[in-house]
């Protein structure tokens, strides 16, 4: 376990999800154990005593915008609710306690609180998420947090511009220093065809880390696949795109084996694809940019509220295509692969972008990465605009 508490520690870091001093995580093993900045520690201890799941991450994000959400919140609100698909599958909302809520000892308030939820914002603290049976889970759910709080906080400045003070400072500093060009600079790739076994699933595993360690997804979710003949290989759902082996499955696709039971459950939206595009490779992330701009839509007067899986009409960022469609449902697999067939690439509504290469994950991958450099460039652009 305290190996466990290691591991998610270092990657809080590496993604630079949180400040490095101020992560604490706890588990409950034979015993409750808990490391990190001491007075996160103490409190992540508190906290999971008093609950029946087995992890929790308390940590400080290392972007001030979960707090400044708080703040913009009127008074009598007590959740944030992001429009992201990560917020609307697993989260649904994101409940947040203002300072003068904490008192004295924050512990049973803010475990009253997340008995309920997988993770909450907490004014001048951060955020705090717990993991049911393990810490894996806990960071993941600090890591969709994150995500979402992150997605909310650049929509509201897009729209309502500056409104605290300090605000406008804090968001310089982000876009001078935490963000960083984003390229597939350094990274190598296996020239395809693809076709044994072997080179594949190590061609996967390498490009799953890249998507990772380029901040093209959030958390490590995402998928990715690459066709051989008759048999797709894609990663396993839930599957932690930086450490792929032994979780990608081989599925014919004529289905005659139950591989696709464990796969990706967006497999039929991969198979879709293929056979609308002939494409060799599938390369899908959340890429934080292109993510926001697709929720930002000009249409005025339309009737639909459901847009993430109600719209059918078909938006362009650029030369990217946005559309609507319901993970895990058959929605992507229906509107995705009219939509990528010509541009080789596209945007789903609040989820993420889909890419395919012609022999290899070379196209694929720098497809991604053009379209969030695009959706990066105009968000700022349309900012720069909106604030004069």
């Amino acid at each position: 376990m305290r190996d466990q508490v290691s591991v998610y520690t270092n990657k809080l870091i590496a993604d630079r999800s949180a400040h490095a001093q101020g992560i604490a995580i706890a588990a409950q093993d034979d015993v409750l154990i808990a490391g990190g900045a001491p007075d996160l520690a103490r409190l992540a201890g508190d906290v999971l005593s008093r609950l029946t799941c087995l992890g929790m991450v308390v940590a400080c994000p290392s972007l001030p915008f979960a707090d400044f959400l708080v703040a913009r919140a009127p008074a009598g609100e007590s959740c944030i609710v992001p429009r992201d698909t990560e917020t609307r599958t697993f989260l649904h909302d994101i409940p947040f306690l203002r300072r003068s809520d904490l008192g004295a000892d924050p512990a049973p308030v803010i475990a009253r609180l997340l008995g309920s939820r997988k993770g909450v914002v907490v004014e001048g603290v951060g955020i705090v998420a717990s993991g049911a049976l393990t810490v894996e889970q806990a960071y993941i759910n600090y890591s969709s947090v994150f995500h979402s709080t992150f997605v909310k906080y650049l929509q509201d400045v897009l729209h309502h511009g500056f409104i605290l003070p300090g605000e406008a400072e804090a968001f310089a500093a982000f876009r001078s220093q935490w963000l960083r060009p984003l390229t597939d600079e350094g990274l190598a790739f296996r020239s395809g065809p693809l076709a044994e076994r072997d080179e594949i699933l190590d061609e996967i595993a390498t490009v799953g880390r890249y998507t990772v360690e380029r901040g093209l997804v959030d958390s490590f979710f995402g998928n990715i696949s690459c066709r051989a003949g008759e048999v797709i290989y894609i990663s396993q759902t839930a599957a932690s795109l930086d450490s792929l082996a032994g979780c990608i499955d081989p599925v014919p696709t004529d289905n005659s084996s139950t591989f696709g039971i464990t796969a990706s459950s967006e497999l039929l939206a991969h198979r879709r694809i293929y056979e609308a595009t002939g494409a060799a490779t599938i390369l899908h992330g959340h890429p934080k940019f292109a993510v926001i701009m697709s929720m930002e839509c000009a249409e005025e007067g339309c009737a639909i509220t459901d847009c993430w899986k109600e719209c059918d009409r078909v938006r362009f960022l650029g030369d990217t295509p946005v559309v609507a469609g319901e993970i895990g449902a058959g929605g992507l697999a229906r509107r995705v692969p009219p939509a990528i067939a010509g541009p080789r690439k596209a945007v789903v509504y609040g989820h993420g972008v889909f890419t395919v290469g012609e022999t290899d994950f070379a196209d694929a991958f720098r497809a991604l990465v053009s379209v969030e450099n695009w959706c990066r460039g105009e968000y700022f652009r349309r900012l720069e605009e909106r604030l004069g």
